[in-house]
């Protein structure tokens, strides 16, 4: 049997995008309208952002590890998390948890190593692209990695956060996306990892400066993987 799969989410877009994608692509492995039992468990936003916002990764960790508890009470065998900034507490998560995880920027940089990608562009959250969820992540794949500058930096923060995890997308944020990609392509970047579980339903892969790694979805698959496995 497959694998009972726990998604620990935090932002409602994300979480669904990633639910959506499972259950979308693995009959195509499994037989028509099948997919490994998924289950979810959701602590608002709200309560993440407290925490995230001081820098507080302990009370991160407690909610993403209350998460896990849930889920595995119910039957999950292995979780993952659509979110991408939260993983800053992966390590304290994983210490504690009472069953195995799998690693979001580990699907992305497997991925990223397998196209021969050699530097990434960072884009999400203000506290994902400054934290060290990709550097360190991406150094052990021997893979290097640049954020935008500053100002760019907190306009994709605001934009995330006010329309993103709102489910609003609109052309101009688009647009402002792909001027920053492009920014990245000239200071020698040669893909862009979507690195804000919500961006992939902003981006447009076929009209961007680069090829995306679109973290969301790549989580996703390896669940799939896993799940099989």
């Amino acid at each position: 049997m497959p694998k009972h799969i726990g998604i620990v989410g935090c932002s409602a877009e994300g979480a669904a995008l990633c639910y959506r994608t499972i259950c979308g692509e693995a009959p195509a492995l499994m037989g028509e309208h099948m997919h490994p039992e998924i289950s979810m468990h959701t602590h608002p936003l709200a309560e993440y952002m407290v925490h995230i916002r001081k820098g507080d990764w302990e009370n991160v960790a407690a909610l993403m590890l209350s998460s896990t508890l849930k889920l595995s009470k119910i039957g999950a065998q292995f979780a993952i998390c659509p979110d991408n900034t939260i993983h800053e507490a992966f390590a304290m998560v994983k210490a504690q948890s009472p069953i195995p995880w799998l690693h979001i920027a580990e699907a992305v940089a497997d991925k990223a190593r397998t196209e021969n990608y050699k530097q990434l562009a960072i884009l999400g959250t203000k506290y994902l692209m400054t934290g060290p969820v990709y550097p360190d992540t991406l150094n052990e794949f021997n893979i290097a990695g640049q954020i935008p500058a500053e100002a760019d930096r907190e306009q994709i923060d605001q934009i995330i956060f006010k329309e993103l995890v709102n489910g609003v997308f609109t052309e101009k944020s688009r647009l402002y996306f792909n001027d920053v990609i492009g920014k990245l392509k000239d200071r020698g970047c040669d893909a862009a990892i979507l690195g804000c579980t919500e961006i992939p339903l902003l981006v447009d892969p076929h009209d961007c400066p680069l090829p995306v790694l679109d973290s969301t979805r790549l989580l996703a698959r390896s669940a799939i993987t896993e799940a099989l496995a």
